[in-house]
């Protein structure tokens, strides 16, 4: 009898954190070896002891021990169970995020880096305590057959590299069609019913709901409820039907981007009911968001966006994905599934990178500005998130790098793209890695001319492709995700005297 074991089978791809999941005693090879921390050159592989020592240094303490967020080079040696010069290595490949350290040429290395390689090493040893330390940056793999993560061109999806998809000029719903059903014919005609029956809800009733400038994904996590309110056939699991569903929700949550950013001007021309309307009869998705924020994209805008739609459409299983496939699991509806993906990416570990990129812009101002912001942040040892992406580094994100190209070449001239190129350039002299997606991203809605908050929203349309796309897997699948916890009594938390 074949004995079950729990393995950690999953890669958090857009935040580097793991999940445990059941899985059957079968080896588990890595996706791409190239990948492992001691791929590019000979350094001390942490004993299992170490790794048990780095587990415990690691572990979560009571809410009055607050954590150190960044460790002396000794105190990260040991935490690793290596030498030295190995964290040093670590840090020079852009493993390790490192800041001054006050005193000299001192420097100290940020925790959760460390923890992520000690992760990444010890899931790869099997399960039990192991589980436990993949739960947080492990990389371990679930059986999927929708993204392949390379190293050099990024993620695959069914066997289409993204880069390729996007260079290509595929439309974003061609590639959503093909996420979900596998169909990469090249003679698979562009999707023509994309266009919803209105826009599925009470649209003045929600507007005078909602406070003015709450940010455009907020209104997505309100809306999709709404919608699925509307909708009392939503509990159908036919890949059919959910295809056909997923289409007029993606077009309505455009439509309603427009009604978390700043309303009616003078002119009227950016009022969000006039918007959303012209949304919904926008030819395609493209244009569609330009529409709801009140913007009429030229051909070459209409491109970039496009292009960029396509980059995000899905990175195998982040935080929000993997909370929309458990959703699934449940056998809950696909409205269920992107409202608790949209809750995952609304946290600040895993859809606030572009937020702090756009704030930090923002306090920049000008991109001869840009530089000296940089290096004051980083001389108060704060950490400017968006670089050295935890999956690809010491490679750079190919999502990021071509879509700083796209924005360079829209409007490399205007000061909004500037700002942000300066920003790419101060990071890559200071060694601190390549732009991630998330950069991106904050280049195109710059280079478009977009609102604030709008690049976490573009993050969130396109990755609503490869959410339905889990979902409709987890359904195919079915059985319930139910991982297991394993019980510390050190971890309970301390009792404090009652007060009469």
């Amino acid at each position: 009898m074949i004995k079950l074991i729990q393995l950690i089978n999953i890669r958090i791809m857009d935040s580097g954190a793991a999940i445990v999941m059941p899985q059957t005693d079968q080896p588990v090879e890595p996706i791409d070896r190239a990948e492992r921390p001691g791929g590019h050159g000979r350094v001390d592989e942490p004993s299992r002891a170490a790794r048990a020592a780095a587990a415990a240094v690691g572990a979560p303490r009571f809410a009055d021990e607050p954590q150190d967020e960044f460790l002396s080079a000794a105190e990260a040696a040991r935490l690793l169970g290596v030498k030295l010069p190995t964290v040093y290595a670590y840090t020079s490949r852009g493993l390790i995020q490192s800041v001054p350290g006050g005193r000299g040429r001192a420097r100290r290395y940020r925790r959760r880096d460390l923890e992520r390689l000690c992760a990444r090493r010890d899931a790869r040893a099997g399960h039990g305590p192991v589980a436990a330390a993949a739960l947080r940056q492990g990389e371990p793999v679930m059986d999927s057959a929708i993204t392949l993560i390379s190293l050099e061109r990024g993620p695959v999806y069914r066997g289409r590299a993204a880069l390729d998809l996007a260079r290509e000029g595929r439309s974003f719903e061609w590639v959503a069609e093909g996420l979900w059903s596998g169909d990469w014919r090249e003679e698979r005609p562009e999707p023509a019913n994309w266009h919803p029956d209105g826009p599925g809800l009470d649209s003045e009733a929600f507007l005078q709901a909602i406070p003015e400038r709450i940010g455009p994904l907020s209104v997505l996590s309100v809306a999709i409820s709404l919608l699925a309110a509307g909708d009392p056939g939503r509990f159908s699991w036919h890949p059919d039907i959910v295809h056909a569903r997923a289409r007029g929700i993606l077009r309505r949550m455009v439509a309603l981007l427009g009604f978390g950013v700043e309303r009616e001007g003078a002119d009227g021309s950016a009022d969000p009911l006039v918007a959303m309307r012209a949304s919904l009869a926008a030819p395609n998705l493209a244009r569609a968001i330009g529409a709801a924020f009140s913007r009429d994209l030229t051909e070459d805008e209409e491109r970039a966006l496009n292009r960029a739609l396509v980059l995000a459409a899905d990175h195998e299983l982040n935080a929000s994905t993997f909370a929309a496939r458990v959703v699934a699991s449940t056998g809950a509806d696909v409205y269920g599934c992107l409202s608790a993906a949209l809750a995952a990416l609304s946290g600040p570990r895993h859809g606030g990178a572009a937020d702090r990129v756009d704030a930090l812009l923002r306090e920049a101002g000008p991109a001869d500005r840009v530089e000296q912001v940089v290096h004051d942040r980083q001389r108060r040892g704060e950490v400017i998130e968006g670089f050295a992406h935890p999956i690809y580094a010491p490679h750079p994100d190919p999502r990021g790098t071509l879509l700083i190209e796209i924005a360079r070449e829209l409007r490399g001239e205007s000061p909004e793209v500037r700002s942000a190129l300066a920003l790419v350039d101060a990071m890559q002299e200071g060694g601190f890695g390549g732009p991630s997606i998330d950069v991106g991203l904050v280049a195109i809605a710059r280079a478009l001319a977009f609102p604030i908050g709008s690049a976490t929203a573009l993050f969130a349309i396109g990755r609503t492709a490869g959410w339905v796309a889990h979902a409709l897997e987890q359904y195919q699948a079915g059985y319930l995700l139910r991982p297991r916890a394993r019980y510390r009594e050190d971890l309970e938390t301390p009792r404090r005297p009652a007060h009469g």
